[in-house]
């Protein structure tokens, strides 16, 4: 096991971008399961790690407090859906361009989710959420 260790670890230092794409596929993973389908304890169980630190200042830190706020959220919110846009990964750092809709009728939301990943496990958030407004200034979408 050592070797196969030791050799991961030396080709994801030479080649960074195979690890920029799995950081980026485990926080894709992760928003899908949590937010699409509904699943935020085995969202959190497969991908966060032991020591969950959040930025947004409604929410206090840990794995259990996501998994209480967002299982509470999609009793209220059943049909709460996300479409990620984008996802860039630089470093250690993943961010996901996302539409989010409380239900298929709600113009929803653009969110902007910052996630830290160290050792293959989510370990920081920060996010920034803005409404989608019926009329825009100019003729661009917010995606």
């Amino acid at each position: 096991m050592g070797f196969f260790y030791a050799f991961s670890v030396t080709f994801l230092r030479k080649n960074p971008g195979k690890k920029l794409e799995k950081n980026k596929e485990l926080v894709k993973n992760f928003y899908l399961t949590a937010f699409n389908e509904q699943q935020a304890r085995k969202a959190v169980d497969l991908y966060v790690g032991d020591h969950y630190r959040q930025h947004n200042p409604y929410a206090p830190d840990g794995k259990e407090a996501f998994v209480n706020f967002f299982e509470a959220y999609f009793k209220k919110k059943p049909q709460a859906k996300i479409e990620i846009k984008r996802i860039l990964a630089e470093k250690d750092l993943v961010l996901v361009h996302v539409h989010a809709k409380e239900n298929p009728e709600d113009r929803g939301r653009a969110v902007m989710d910052l996630f830290r990943v160290s050792n293959g496990k989510i370990i920081e958030h920060w996010d920034v959420v803005q409404d989608i407004p019926q009329k825009s200034a100019n003729s661009n979408t917010m995606f």
